[in-house]
This record gives structure tokens, sequence and C-alpha cells, in this order.
């Protein structure tokens, strides 16, 4: 019975906690977190990081909603997309300077370029395209092409650490033994250590 009451006192905890962070969010804020996808485990390893997927955050009607690349590109309620991680863990970074780059102009800018990706289908090559789009690489181009802000640092598919056999599964079923080792890349890991931006939010 105490054990049953504490995991219902968590779950308020939880949710109340939720509530507060909601109405702080901003548009533009970046969210991250640990997915439990089949492929989670593989970008972890490849980029040392605990997070393997993010979106940015833009309201709907007063409502926080996360604007992702899944397959398909599309927004999720807030809260859905928390329930869909690691243990509900997520962390929320802003741009430091985010009052003066954030206007309501560049703002409009974002959520229109965002509006372009919609429905695409998710990249699971990681190609450096419109033609699909994976998690970290809309966010990126979303900042850069409204703002000509750009976070965290390009890097190339041959640049990352692939030799583990979770990672080698993962590319042989999705290259075979075509690797494209020169392919532009940005991780959610690079945009998560962005000198740019500071945590606003961390459950």
């Amino acid at each position: 019975m105490r054990r049953y009451m504490y995991t219902i006192a968590l779950l308020i905890i939880a949710i109340l906690i939720t509530i507060t962070d909601a109405k702080s969010l901003q548009d533009g804020d970046i969210i991250f977190q640990t997915s439990r996808s089949s492929q989670s485990q593989a970008i972890q390893l490849v980029t040392k990081s605990k997070y393997s997927h993010m979106g940015i955050i833009f309201h709907k009607k007063g409502q926080p909603y996360v604007f992702e690349a899944v397959q398909p590109v599309k927004s999720t309620p807030l809260k859905e997309w928390i329930a869909r991680g690691e243990k509900g863990h997520y962390v929320v970074k802003r741009l430091k300077n985010s009052e003066q780059v954030l206007t309501p102009q560049n703002k409009l800018k974002m959520q229109k370029i965002a509006q372009g990706f919609l429905g695409k289908s998710y990249d699971q090559t990681f190609e450096w395209n419109d033609q699909k789009m994976y998690c970290s690489e809309i966010v990126w181009k979303i900042y850069q092409r409204a703002t000509g802000i750009e976070i965290g640092t390009l890097e190339r598919l041959g640049d990352f650490d692939l030799s583990h056999p979770i990672v080698q599964q993962k590319i042989k079923e999705r290259y075979g033994k075509n690797i494209p080792m020169n392919e532009t890349v940005i991780s959610p890991q690079s945009m998560f250590e962005s000198p740019l931006l500071e945590t606003v939010i961390q459950y």
C-alpha cells in the first residue's frame, strides 16, 4: 500500500512539474530526450551522448507542441512527446540571446519554414537534403534559415566512431556496403553542447 501511494505521489509531482515547465516554455525552445526507438542506442553510442532525440517548441492555441522529425514530420503535444522518452526525462535549452534573436518576425519565419517540412518522411540514412528529415537536422535548418544562426557543429558521418557491433548492424541494415562517410550530419549531442544555448528546464 505504501509503495502504491508513493508511486501515485511521484506521478502527481511529475504532472505538476510538467504543467509548471510548460508555462515557462517559449517558441523556439529546443527540447531533448532519450528516445526509446530501435535506433536510439546506436545514436547514443555513435555520438557519446545520452540524448538521441530532439525537437523544437511551438505553441498552438496557447498549448506547447514539439515539432519533430519522426515518421512523418509532425507536431506532437508536449505531454505526449515527454511520455515517449526514457523515464519521462527531458532537457529544454534556449538561445542565450533569445530576446534579441527570437523576435516575433523571426518566430513567424521559423514556423513558416517548419510548415514546409511538415509531412516529410523520416530520414533513416541521415542525408543532408530536404527530401527527408531527421530530428537534429530539422531543428538546425529551421534556426539557420530563419535566423542565420548555426547551432552545433556540422560533421561528416566518417567523423564518428562507427565500430560498435550495434552501430555496425544498423549501418548494414541501412547502407549495405555503400556507407556515405563524407555525408554532412548534425547530431543531437553537437546541438546540446552548443555554447549558444543555455539550459532552462531539466527534468
